[in-house]
């Protein structure tokens, strides 16, 4: 278990490090975002590897299953530059999964917070939206970081 997690840290400092060479991290937030999430619903680093294994990097409408439920994750990290805060958050394009959970890092991506939604829940409250805030992510249930409920 220790070593993904150094794993995972690694990843995100190689993409910090390209980022102060370069200009631009690579993409790497939907990979590592997918991973948190998995742990954040208490998905093993072991089940998680072994599920996503034979999966491709483009995958409709579920990123990970655990227990039966299908999960999207969407996620959103500033760069850090002069700026760069997150005012608006990706928005799901289909319904096919079971819950959604998004995730806010920090520009050296450290969870800040973490929000959880069901589908029914997020299709009555953001089907006619057109555009989505970090507060509107923030009325379903909190994963991390409770306390930034009350904004």
């Amino acid at each position: 278990m220790e070593e993904k997690i150094k794993l995972r840290d690694k990843l995100a400092d190689i993409a910090l490090q390209w980022q102060a060479s370069f200009g631009v991290a690579p993409s790497i937030t939907s990979s590592i975002s997918e991973y948190d999430a998995a742990m954040l619903i208490g998905m093993s680093e072991k089940e998680y590897s072994d599920y996503m294994r034979d999966k491709t990097a483009v995958a409709k409408g579920t990123d990970f299953v655990y227990k039966n439920v299908r999960y999207q994750v969407k996620a959103n990290r500033p760069s850090g530059k002069k700026g760069s805060f997150v005012t608006m958050v990706p928005k799901a394009t289909n319904y096919e999964w079971d819950r959604l959970i998004w995730i806010l890092y920090d520009k050296n991506y450290v969870m800040q917070e973490a929000w959880e939604w069901h589908v029914e829940d997020y299709r009555e409250t953001f089907e006619n939206e057109k555009r989505l805030s970090p507060n509107d992510y923030r009325q379903g249930h909190c994963l991390y970081n409770c306390e930034l409920k009350i904004r």
